[in-house]
C-alpha cells in the first residue's frame, strides 16, 4: 500500500482507519473496510448507501460489464525494479444525438469508412508527473478509439468505446487525457474511465463537443475529476491547464463560429436593427452613458447604419455561444416544440394579415375562458382559414382541434374569482411570481427619490384620511411602529418614463405606490393606490389616490386601479426582477469563471451545475424576446423603452451585497437581524412564504458552501494567494459589471466568510431565486386579468369624455383596458413556455454522475447530505402548505406556495427549483 501511495505522488492522504467528514449535515467517521479510490481512502459502507433522489439520469461509466473492459492483473512491481511497460484500457462515453439530418448521416458513414483506413479518434494520457529528463509531462503512447466503424449504426444514446494505452511502471498518476478527432463530424465526449491502475478507477468527466481537427486543429484536453488549487497542481498538468485556459480566452478578435469554444464579453448593442428604420433602432447598454451587464461577445460587424450597433441573426438562424453552452438535444426539443416558437415564429406571421382585422378588445371574461375551452383559432372562426395554410400549419390544427388552446393557469383553477379579491391581490405580494417588491413603510406619507425640478414635488399625494379608517383601530403612528404598514412603491422606476410610454400606440400606465395593512391574520389588506402621472404644471393634477370602494362606480375604479399595479408589477417583475437580476447580472460571472477558473480549480466544480444553459438562454432572449419588436416590447406597457427601463433600475437598484436573501430583506426591512432564530432574522410579516421557505433553501446552501469552501481553503491565505481565484473576481467585476467597478459595495474577496457569502448568493440567485421568479409565470399571469402586462386605458374621470361609457357598461371599459385578444394569447403564450421545465432539468440537490463528479470522496459525501437536507425541506414545505394558520399557503381555494418546493416533473408545474437559470 505504501507503494502504491507512493505511485500516486499524492502530498495528501486521508488517515487509512478514518474519514473525516464535516458535521454540518450530521456525518460520523466511518471505520474498517475501506475501498481505495483517488485520492482519499472512502469506506465500503459509505460507497454503498449513498445514493440521489432521480439521479439516474446518467448512468455511472465506472459501473461499465466486464464485456466491455477485458480484465487485466495489476501487478505493482518493485519500486528498485526496472520499469516495465503495461497496458491500461479506457472506457469512453460518447453521446449519440437521436435525430440527425441527411448530410449529418451522409459525415457520419464517411467517418466510420475512413476510420477503418487511419483516420481515427486518437488519444493521449498525460502523467502528473514530469519526465526528470525532459522536463515535460510522461506521456503515453498514442491510442485509438476502438470499433468506430462496426458501432456507427448503434442507436443507442449512449455508445461504449474503449482504448488501450501503453504506460510503463514509472508512469504515475494519470492527470489528462487529449483527443484528437480527426473525423470530419463533431461528437459529444461525456466521459472516459480508466479501470486498470492499481489505485482503482479514474474518472474523467467531459461532457464536451469534440470538433473535427480539420477545422480546430490542435488536442482537446480533459482532466480527471480530482480538483487542484492553482498551487497545488502537479508539474505535469501546470502547463496544460493554462493552455487550457488560454483557448477558452481567445484573443477577442474577430466572428465567432458556432463550433467555437470562445468566452469573452461585449456590452449590449445589438438589440437593435437600425438597419430596417430609426423605429427599430435601439440604445447600447452598458458603458459610462448607460450602465449594463456585459454579455457574451460574438464578434459580428457592424450594422450597416450604425457603426456602434452589432449587426444581427435573426431567428431562426442560430446566435453564437460557446458550443459547450448550447442546449442539449433534449432541452432543444422541448424548447423548439414550445408554443413560443410554434407559435409567434411559425403560426403568427402567415395568420398575421387576416388576424388584424380581428385584433379586438376582450368582450366578456367568456371570451378569456374560451381561450382554454376552446382555442384562439376556433374562438375568432379561423378553423377553415388555417386548412388552406401550409401543411404544417394544417398538422398543427389537425392534431389540437383548438390550435393555441391552454391549459386553465392555476390561479383560477381553484377559485375562478379569487383574483378579484383584496386579500388575494396582498397575498400575490407574498406568495405569487413577483414576492420580492413588497418593503416596510418606514414613515408617511412616502417620499420620491426623483430630481423635483425634472419630475416636479417629491411628496405623495397620500394623506392620513386617506386609511386612517381601515388599521384595524390603530393611529398611522401605531400602525408604523408595529410594523404594521407595507407598501409596493413603482412610482420612481415608471415616472421617468410615463411621457414616452403614454405616447405610445395602444398604451397607458400610471406610476403606482400601494399601501398595505397588515391584519392580525398576518394577511396583508390594500388600503391604498396611488397612481401618478407626469407632472406637466404647476397646476396640474398628476396624483391622484384611489381608496378601497363603498359603492358599486368606486369598485370598477377600485379594480381599475388594482389591474394598473399588477401591470406595473408585470413589467418590473419581468425586466427588474426576473432578467436583469437573475439572468444579466449573472452572465458575467459565469464569463469569467470559464475564462480564468481551471476545469479542475474546486470552485468550478462547484459552480458548474450552476451554470447550465444561461449563455444559451440569453442569447435567445436577446434574438427574440427582449431585442426590437422583440416579444417583450410587445406584450408589456413599456414598449421600445422596456430595456431602458431595466438599465435604469440596475443604475439606481442593483448591488451584489444586497442581492442574497438576508441583505435583501434587510434592505426592504421586511426582517431584522435577530441571533435568537434559526437563520438569524426575524420575519416582520410571519406568514410571507417565499421569505420563510427562501431562507430554508439559503441556510441549506450557504451551509454547503461553508463545508466546501473549508475543505479547500483552511485559512483565508489560500483564498488571498488563489491567483485562479482572484482573477475570476476581478474580471466579473471589473470588466463583467465594468460600468460599477469602482462602487465601494462590492465585497472584497479577502477571507473564507467572503468567498462563502458571495459563492452563496451566486448560487442563490441562479437556482432559487431564479426559481421564484420564474416558473409562476404562466400559473399567475396565463389568466390576463390577474397580471395585465399592459394597459390600454387610463382611469377615468368625471370631466373625462369617456366617464359616460365607462358607467354605462364599466365591465366592457375595464376589458378594453386590458390587453386585445391577440395580445392576451401571445404573451399567454410567451409565459406558457418560459414556465416549462424541460425533460433534462437537474434540481437542486441533484448533479450528473452524483459520486464520481468529483475525485475528493469527502466533498461527495458532503454533496449527499446536501442533497438529503433539501429532500427535508421540500417536506417541510409541503407541511407548511397544510397549516391552516399559514393563510397566504392554506385556505379554501388558496394556491399552496411550491415555488421553492425543489423537486418537479417536466412541463408547467409552478414548482421545483433546478440549478441554474435555464430558461
Amino acid at each position: 500500500m505504501a507503494v502504491a501511495k507512493e505511485m500516486m505522488g499524492c502530498s495528501s492522504f486521508v488517515s487509512s482507519s478514518k474519514v473525516f467528514l464535516n458535521s454540518t449535515y450530521g456525518f460520523q467517521q466511518k471505520q474498517n473496510r475501506f475501498l481505495f479510490v483517488k485520492p482519499v481512502w472512502v469506506p465500503m459502507e459509505q460507497k454503498r448507501r449513498v445514493h440521489l433522489r432521480k439521479a439516474a439520469k446518467v448512468p455511472v461509466v465506472a459501473a461499465i460489464s466486464e464485456d466491455l473492459i477485458k480484465a487485466k492483473a495489476k501487478a505493482v512491481p518493485a519500486q528498485k525494479e526496472k520499469a516495465v511497460e503495461f497496458k491500461v484500457t479506457a472506457t469512453i462515453t460518447i453521446r449519440n444525438k437521436n435525430k440527425e439530418d441527411f448530410k449529418e448521416t451522409l459525415v457520419k458513414h464517411f467517418d466510420a469508412f475512413t476510420d477503418m483506413i487511419g483516420r481515427n479518434v486518437v488519444l493521449e494520457l498525460i502523467s502528473t508527473e514530469e519526465d526528470p529528463k525532459t522536463m515535460a509531462p510522461k506521456r503515453s503512447k498514442e491510442a485509438v478509439l476502438k470499433d468506430w466503424s462496426k458501432k456507427a449504426n448503434v442507436k443507442a444514446e449512449k455508445v461504449y468505446y474503449t482504448a488501450e494505452f501503453t504506460v510503463d511502471s514509472n508512469f504515475g498518476v494519470p492527470g489528462a487525457i487529449t483527443v484528437t478527432n480527426k473525423h470530419q463530424k463533431e461528437f459529444f465526449l461525456e466521459s472516459i474511465t480508466i479501470e486498470d491502475f492499481a489505485y482503482g478507477p479514474l474518472h474523467f468527466p467531459c461532457n464536451s463537443w469534440v470538433q473535427s481537427n480539420k477545422h480546430h486543429p490542435g488536442k482537446r484536453i480533459f482532466f480527471t475529476n480530482q480538483p487542484y488549487l492553482p498551487d497545488q497542481t502537479p508539474k505535469g498538468l501546470r502547463a496544460l491547464r493554462e493552455k487550457e485556459l488560454d483557448d477558452l480566452r481567445g484573443n477577442g478578435k474577430g466572428v465567432r463560429k458556432l463550433s467555437d469554444r470562445v468566452y469573452d464579453f461585449d456590452v449590449y448593442n445589438d438589440l437593435g436593427n437600425p438597419d430596417k428604420g430609426i423605429d427599430y433602432a435601439r440604445p447600447m447598454l452598458g458603458g459610462e452613458k448607460v450602465p449594463y451587464p456585459r454579455r457574451c461577445r460574438t464578434g459580428r460587424g457592424p450594422s450597416e447604419t450604425d457603426m456602434e450597433a452589432e449587426s444581427r441573426v435573426e431567428k431562426p438562424l442560430p446566435i453564437y455561444v460557446p458550443r459547450d453552452e448550447q442546449f442539449e438535444e433534449s432541452k432543444q426539443n422541448a424548447f423548439s416544440a414550445g408554443r413560443l416558437r410554434a407559435v409567434l415564429h411559425n403560426l403568427l406571421p402567415q395568420l398575421k394579415a387576416s388576424i388584424s382585422t380581428h385584433n379586438r378588445d376582450l368582450n366578456s371574461f367568456s371570451d378569456i375562458d374560451g381561450l382554454y375551452k376552446e382555442g384562439l383559432l376556433l374562438k375568432l372562426g379561423f378553423h377553415e382559414t388555417v386548412k388552406k395554410l401550409p401543411k404544417m400549419v394544417s398538422k398543427l390544427q389537425e392534431s389540437s382541434e383548438g390550435l393555441l388552446k391552454y391549459e386553465t393557469p392555476k390561479v383560477v383553477s381553484k377559485d375562478k374569482f379569487a383574483w378579484l379579491r383584496d386579500d388575494e391581490f396582498g397575498r400575490q405580494a407574498l406568495a405569487g411570481v413577483n414576492p420580492v417588491n413588497i418593503e416596510r413603510l418606514a414613515s408617511f406619507p412616502p417620499v420620491s427619490k426623483l430630481d423635483p425640478e425634472i419630475y416636479g414635488p417629491q411628496e405623495s399625494a397620500l394623506k392620513e384620511e386617506h386609511i386612517a379608517g381601515q388599521l384595524n383601530g390603530m393611529t398611522i403612528q401605531q400602525a408604523l411602529d408595529e410594523n404594521k404598514l407595507f407598501m409596493v412603491d413603482y412610482h420612481d422606476i415608471y415616472l421617468p418614463f410615463l411621457d414616452r410610454i403614454n405616447a405610445l400606440d395602444g398604451r397607458k400606465s400610471y406610476a403606482t405606490r400601494t399601501i398595505f395593512f397588515l391584519t392580525p391574520s398576518g394577511t396583508l389588506k390594500p388600503v391604498a393606490i396611488e397612481l401618478s402621472l407626469p407632472h406637466t404644471s404647476p397646476n396640474s393634477r398628476s396624483k391622484r389616490v384611489v381608496t378601497p370602494p363603498v359603492d358599486a362606480t368606486t369598485n370598477w375604479i377600485w379594480q381599475l386601479a388594482k389591474a394598473h399595479v399588477c401591470s406595473n408589477d408585470a413589467g418590473v417583475h419581468q425586466l427588474v426582477n426576473h432578467w436583469l437580476r437573475t439572468h444579466a447580472c449573472m452572465e458575467p460571472f459565469i464569463l469569467a469563471a470559464h475564462r480564468q477558473l481551471s476545469a479542475m480549480h474546486p470552485i468550478f466544480k462547484l459552480l458548474d451545475p450552476h451554470m447550465r444553459y444561461t449563455l444559451e438562454i440569453n442569447a435567445l432572449a436577446r434574438q427574440s424576446l427582449i431585442s426590437a419588436d422583440g416579444v417583450i416590447e410587445n406584450c408589456f406597457t413599456p414598449g421600445r423603452y422596456c430595456m431602458e427601463m431595466s438599465a435604469a433600475a440596475y443604475r439606481s437598484h442593483w448591488r451584489f451585497d444586497k442581492e442574497g436573501l438576508p441583505a435583501d430583506l434587510i434592505r426592504r426591512g421586511i426582517a431584522v437581524p435577530d441571533p435568537t432564530q434559526p437563520h438569524g432574522l426575524k420575519l416582520l410579516i410571519e406568514d410571507y412564504p417565499y421569505a420563510s421557505d427562501g431562507l430554508l433553501i439559503w441556510n441549506a446552501l450557504e451551509n454547503w458552501v461553508r463545508t466546501y469552501v473549508n475543505r479547500y481553503y483552511p485559512n483565508s491565505s489560500l483564498v488571498c494567494n488563489d491567483r485562479e481565484l482572484q482573477q475570476w473576481y476581478h474580471e466579473s467585476v471589473h470588466v463583467g459589471h465594468a460600468d460599477f467597478s469602482k462602487e465601494s459595495w462590492w465585497p472584497s474577496l479577502k477571507t473564507t466568510d467572503d468567498l462563502v457569502s458571495i459563492l452563496t448568493t451566486l448560487i442563490w440567485l441562479a437556482s432559487a431565486q431564479h426559481a421564484a421568479l420564474n416558473f409562476g409565470q404562466y400559473p399567475y399571469g396565463g389568466y390576463v386579468p390577474n397580471r395585465p402586462p399592459l394597459m390600454r386605458r387610463l382611469i377615468p374621470d368625471e370631466n373625462d369624455l369617456e366617464y359616460a361609457n365607462f358607467l354605462a357598461d364599466p365591465q366592457k371599459y375595464f376589458l378594453s383596458a386590458l390587453p386585445s385578444l391577440l395580445q392576451a394569447t401571445k404573451f399567454m403564450a410567451v409565459v406558457d413556455t418560459l414556465s416549462t421545465h424541460s425533460p433534462d432539468e437537474e434540481y437542486l440537490g441533484e448533479r450528473q454522475h452524483p459520486s464520481i463528479w468529483s475525485g475528493d470522496a469527502e466533498i461527495v459525501e458532503a454533496f449527499f447530505g446536501f442533497s438529503a437536507e433539501i429532500r427535508r425541506i421540500e417536506k417541510e414545505i409541503e407541511k407548511r402548505n397544510a397549516d391552516p394558520n399559514l393563510k397566504n399557503r392554506c385556505g379554501a381555494g388558496v394556491l399552496p406556495y411550491e415555488l421553492l418546493a425543489p423537486s418537479s416533473g417536466p412541463g408547467v408545474t409552478c414548482r421545483g427549483v433546478p440549478n441554474s437559470v435555464s430558461i
